[in-house]
């Protein structure tokens, strides 16, 4: 297993692109050649200069010097990367993800919805990089596979009640077989959301937190889906979560795993994580939540469209 860097992360600068340059010509430089070369050689610093000025690069830095960056461009809810490098010496380390999540937090404060980037078909082990890093196939060009990813949804809650009503939301477009891993501090409102969550798809209650019991079934009181909740706090790895049998009920019913980041997603090809993040000040009662749709399943749904409606409450 890889050894993960950390490394600091900052937007690019105009006076940065003679770094980047460099990094960039490393990185394309150590690859193998293709047909036609890559543009990235052919770079110059006003190129890179003028691609900072129409949308926002970003550099990572190890001992303040330049160890990665990559460039982007938007059109309007659709951000592109381009020119993803890391210095061969730093190659392995996690710095290419840690760019990537920066660049997506970025894109998120500028309207973006969605992510893409072309890899060429000459690299099949690139593919199986963004593939593992939750990229999946949206196009095909004569150079290569163009990947992509729905950026997280952000939606902002102030109240329980706020957060039940997203919830009842959320639910309309949850079916039979999905997969849910929610996450968040205790007392975050994971369990505040999965009443809601239940109350909207129809299941008998009380919906409680099962951590004693790990996993409780609420059933339909219609011809909806049951609800699964199961509570993974006390669950040490992945195999004690499946020895909990839910591949038995995982195909009729709605499978919500709280504090199932890292070991929950095996239960599916297909994911929607939800993340919720309490406010830095402790009498803040606002929430930010955070969702997104990882698999096939998800494509095409628009997450985004939950926060529409809130502002529209």
């Amino acid at each position: 297993m890889n050894e993960s860097e950390k490394v600091e992360l900052r937007v690019a600068e105009a006076s940065d692109a003679p770094a980047m340059l460099q990094v960039i010509h490393e990185a394309f430089g150590a690859r193998p050649a293709v047909d036609p070369p890559a543009a990235a050689l052919s770079d110059t610093v006003a190129d890179i200069e003028q691609r900072l000025r129409q949308a926002p690069g970003i550099l990572a830095l190890r001992d303040g010097q330049v160890i990665g960056c990559l460039l982007t461009s938007i059109d309007g809810p659709v951000g592109r990367l381009h020119r993803v490098s890391v210095r061969p010496s730093a190659r392995t380390r996690g710095v290419a993800a840690q760019m990537v999540r920066g660049a997506g937090d970025v894109f998120g404060e500028l309207g973006v919805r969605c992510v893409e980037l072309l890899c060429r078909k000459e690299f099949p082990e690139t593919r199986r990089w963004w593939v593992e890093h939750g990229f999946s196939q949206v196009g095909l060009t004569d150079q290569g596979w163009v990947m992509g990813i729905e950026l997280p949804a952000i939606i902002e809650v102030s109240t329980g009640e706020a957060m039940q009503d997203l919830g009842r939301r959320l639910a309309l477009l949850l079916r039979a077989g999905d997969v849910v891993v929610a996450s968040g501090d205790l007392g975050a409102g994971k369990t505040t959301l999965t009443q809601g969550i239940g109350a909207g798809l129809g299941v008998e209650g009380p919906v409680i937190s099962p951590t004693f019991v790990l996993s409780r079934v609420h059933h339909n009181l219609g011809e909806g889906p049951d609800l699964v909740h199961v509570d993974a706090y006390r669950l040490g790895s992945e195999a004690e979560l499946f020895d909990l049998d839910l591949d038995q009920t995982l195909p009729e019913a709605v499978t919500l795993v709280e504090w199932g980041a890292g070991l929950a997603e095996g239960l599916s090809s297909s994911v929607l994580q939800i993340d919720i993040r309490r406010s830095l000040d402790p009498d803040d009662e606002t929430r930010q939540v955070f969702l997104q749709g990882m698999g096939e399943r998800w494509q095409g749904i628009d997450l985004h469209q939950l926060a529409e409606q809130e502002d529209e409450g």
